[in-house]
């Protein structure tokens, strides 16, 4: 089969190679997989670059979630147990873990429910409770996470503020459904947000991007608002100023999706039916932006590292090749 390697830390465009490879054997209690299709996630530019919180040893396949076909023709999603990840034409998850991939979803899409929709729905519900009817300040909301975040909280009933950066991005936070867009580079997103709220703030605020959009989350959050900690894709982790918390009266709230996986694996399965639900109504659909071949796999995930990318980068392995990289 063919697979894409990481042999050296460092960004995905330089350290990523296709090669030729074994079909990976499934240890206790996992499963072979033929990729459908592979989604690109940011953490996988981290794990190029050996900053991801998982540091599988060298030589790797990255790729974090996948729509894979099991060997008895079933279609499902999965997170591959690393190193053995998902851009290749095979790759191995545990069993216990797969989730039946919707049917109103093609792979791409499928693939792309996952991590971003979980992560999404367990910290708009299970972590910040929003309400309908509250206001929800998305960061980066045409981005994978962002856009994830930005459908589930229309879903829920919230007024939705999306922050972006640049007209193109605007424009698709607008076509995703947010109520209101501001553009980071040319807005005053706390004057905005303030004025938009009739001086209150927003009551939960989504944001995977740390740095400055934190800073700014702390000037626009609402009382008794939630600041939802999802990640850091600018590359700086804010250090919470915590009397400014107690004199505002807010609350910042972490969300490492992930645990949920050994913490309770039921609510992961409980969610991915909501989720299929609300996939079946047409309330949530995975934006997927481009669909490439394997061996552009690299390409993409650079591009994702870089963030000039919306919504999501679907890998295909079947898709038929058009260039490497």
């Amino acid at each position: 089969m063919r697979a894409w390697h990481v042999h050296r830390n460092g960004e995905p465009g330089e350290v990523m190679r296709l090669e030729e490879a074994a079909r990976p054997v499934p240890g206790d209690g996992q499963v072979l997989l033929k990729v459908r299709a592979a989604n690109i996630n940011f953490p996988d530019a981290l794990l190029c670059r050996g900053q991801y919180q998982i540091t599988p040893p060298l030589p790797f396949t990255p790729g974090l979630e996948i729509c894979g076909e099991t060997e008895d023709g079933r279609r499902v999603i999965a997170n591959p147990a690393l190193p053995y990840g998902g851009f290749a034409e095979y790759a191995v998850a545990d069993a216990a873990a797969l989730l039946p991939a919707p049917d109103a979803l093609d792979d791409a899409e499928a693939a792309a429910l996952h991590i971003g929709y979980q992560t999404g729905w367990f910290g708009l519900h299970r972590r910040a409770h929003l309400k309908a009817g509250e206001t929800l300040l998305v960061h980066a909301a045409a981005g994978g996470v962002g856009s994830a975040a930005v459908q589930l909280g229309k879903a829920a009933g919230a007024q939705v503020i999306g922050v972006v950066g640049g007209a193109d991005k605007a424009r698709t936070a607008r076509e995703l459904g947010c109520d209101l867009v501001l553009d980071r580079r040319a807005d005053d997103i706390v004057g905005a947000v303030k004025e938009a709220t009739g001086g209150r703030g927003a009551d939960v605020i989504y944001d995977p991007v740390g740095g400055d959009a934190y800073a700014k989350s702390t000037k626009c959050v609402a009382f008794e608002g939630r600041i939802l900690v999802v990640g850091f894709a600018s590359g700086a982790v804010p250090t919470p100023a915590l009397n400014h918390a107690l004199v505002k009266n807010y609350s910042i709230v972490g969300l490492h999706w992930g645990l949920y996986n050994t913490k309770d694996p039921r609510a992961v399965l409980e969610c991915h039916e909501q989720l299929t639900e609300l996939a079946a109504k047409g309330a949530v659909k995975p934006l997927v932006s481009e669909r490439v071949p394997l061996g552009r796999a690299a390409s993409g995930v650079q591009r994702v590292a870089d963030g000039v990318t919306t919504g999501r980068v679907a890998v295909l392995p079947a898709l038929a090749e058009e260039a490497t990289a």
